[in-house]
């Protein structure tokens, strides 16, 4: 029983180390979705998000053979 402060400041300090991390990590994230929100308002898109438009995406637009 000597060593139970150590051992309990060890777990202590590492369950609030990782709680630290985890609320940084969900504020994070709401602070990025919110970000993707005003740009996605302003009118820019996502690379991943499918081009409905070809003239919107001069590159593939050019890409094709013209008949």
């Amino acid at each position: 029983m000597q060593h139970f402060g150590f051992i309990l400041a060890s777990y202590v300090s590492t369950g609030l180390i990782i709680g630290a991390v985890a609320l940084w990590l969900i504020l994070d994230h709401k602070k990025q979705k919110g970000a993707l929100k005003a740009l996605e308002a302003r009118g820019v898109r996502r690379r991943s998000q499918p081009v409905k438009d070809e003239r919107a995406n001069p590159t593939r637009a050019s890409e094709q053979v013209p008949k």
